[in-house]
């Protein structure tokens, strides 16, 4: 038996180049998947960016204490909001280099958050193809708290990019890992947490995912070294920051976390669906957790002590986005959903912009300072008393001094710069009560929700408006009342510091 091997014939002519290889579906995708939300949520954050050139309480701490220099901002956030640190120092940096104005004190967020749209974006390619991701990363730019606080001078938005950023890394070293990848990815959540100590509910969603996809051990262990690393990297924060537990005081109430439970009921029916997975880890393993967990543990705590904010947990968009854009891919893929498919999307557009155009404008932040300086001045004289009830929400005039220049603060004892806090240091009760005697008239400014604290000097300010002044005239603004109280008639308080006999005229 013989085989008959045959050899190819040689060429001499030149040897035509191999057809190209098809590049992957991944790296075909990525670019359009990423850019597209991104810069859908830029111009939307741009989009009325300076909110009729107002700002909140909030933004104002940030103002106030990015404008300070570094030795002072840490001085102060030994005495309270440590847990914001790490923002306040980065904006001060930007402060330096563009000036403290609205746009750079936003800015940053804007761009933050359109990082995370693009971040967003690449996790929905990764699980789930371009169109999930495409679909995904503009439903993120879409949604009403992604684009309110994309316009907000706080650090959810940073917060929310790099837990974005941190989850594309996390998918990708499922499938490949490697030292440096598990760096990476340990780096940027411990940054998250640094900037806000609530990011580490993530890592705690992260765990979640890992234990349902079931990976080999060797990504288990790897990533239970990385989540100690960043646990032991917050642990002196949050142990410090404890100490300033009445920072998060002003959170009472019933909770109400109606939109995180929106987001879950929609979010648990979109994963029912047969969603599309291309990799390891799949779409509902990764998105439920991270829409689910960290606000469930929020809550949890919240009964013991009152902790839930929905933007502590604004990352949690991220689960809701991955979910309603790989639904939308699914149901696209079938014909007889298709047309239903494309009502409801363009109802729901049609139903944001109202809560669009709202968010633009002061009335849809809890209180603005702005108005409530503006207000203090229209209602203020050259030499008039001005009285803060209670002296925490000193900081909603202090953003706007020109507004109360003229006017004399008669609980102030050391400003807020002088004294490394938010709000400056009072006097004792009675000298509060005695100066108060000195004036014939007082602006008042009272923050709308103050409950009564039973701290002395707050008693004793309440106790000499009603036993020598009337309020004479009020108005109401977004977040507080400013009112102006003279002195009653025939007041003997005043008789007295004058040397005048009680009832003469």
């Amino acid at each position: 038996m013989s085989l008959d091997v045959r050899t190819p014939a040689l060429t001499t002519g030149p040897v035509p180049d191999p057809p190209p290889a098809a590049r992957p579906p991944l790296l075909r995708g990525r670019a359009p998947v990423v850019v597209a939300p991104a810069a859908l949520t830029a111009v939307l954050g741009l989009w009325g960016i300076r909110r009729q050139n107002t700002l909140w309480g909030d933004e104002a701490v940030t103002y106030q204490l990015a404008g300070r220099e570094p030795s002072r901002i840490w001085e102060t956030v030994q005495q309270v909001d440590l847990v914001h640190a790490l923002y306040y120092a980065l904006m001060h940096v930007i402060f330096d280099l563009f000036g403290a104005g609205l746009l750079s004190l936003r800015l940053p967020s804007v761009l933050a958050m359109a990082a995370a749209a693009g971040g967003v974006g690449l996790l929905g390619l990764r699980l789930a193809g371009p169109r999930a991701g495409m679909a995904a990363g503009l439903v993120f730019a879409l949604l009403p708290q992604v684009q309110k606080y994309a316009q907000e001078g706080r650090s959810y938005a940073l917060v929310c990019a790099l837990i974005a950023w941190a989850t594309c890394a996390l998918v990708a070293n499922v499938a490949r890992g490697g030292r440096w990848r598990w760096t990476v990815y340990g780096l940027t959540l411990l940054t998250a947490c640094l900037l806000h100590e609530f990011a580490v509910l993530a890592l705690a969603a992260h765990g979640v995912t890992l234990l349902l996809s079931r990976p080999p051990k060797g990504v288990l262990r790897a990533w239970s070294v990385t989540a100690s690393g960043v646990v032991t990297g917050l642990l002196p924060l949050a142990v410090v920051s404890a100490g300033q537990s009445e920072q998060v005081a002003w959170i009472g109430g019933p909770v109400r976390p109606y939109h995180l439970l929106v987001a879950v009921v929609v979010g648990v029916a979109c994963a029912r669906a047969p969603l599309r997975s291309g990799g390891p880890v799949s779409t509902a393993a990764l998105a439920v957790p991270m829409l689910v967990l960290p606000g469930a543990l929020l809550l949890t705590a919240s009964l013991v002590k009152p902790l839930f904010v929905d933007r502590y947990v604004l990352f949690s968009n991220i689960g809701i986005a991955l979910l309603l854009g790989a639904w939308l891919d699914h149901a696209r893929r079938l014909p007889r959903h298709a047309p239903f498919v494309y009502v409801a999307t363009v109802a729901a557009l049609a139903a944001l912009v109202p809560s669009s155009l709202a968010l633009r404008t002061p009335q849809s932040r809890s209180n603005d300072a702005t108005a409530v300086a503006t207000a203090v001045r229209e209602a203020g004289r050259p030499g008039d008393g001005l009285l803060h009830l209670s002296g925490r929400q000193r900081i909603l005039t202090a953003t706007h001094p020109d507004d109360t220049r003229l006017l004399v603060d008669l609980a102030l004892a050391r400003d807020p710069v002088a004294s490394d806090t938010l709000a400056g240091v009072e006097f004792a009760a009675p000298v509060i009560a005695a100066r108060m005697k000195e004036f014939d008239r007082i602006v008042v400014v009272r923050a709308a929700g103050e409950r009564a604290s039973g701290d002395p000097r707050e008693e004793a300010k309440e106790e000499t408006l009603r036993r020598h002044f009337r309020e004479d005239r009020a108005a109401e603004v977004n977040g507080a009342r400013v009112s102006v109280h003279v002195r009653r008639y025939g007041d003997p308080a005043r008789a007295e510091l004058f040397g005048v006999p009680s009832g003469s005229g």
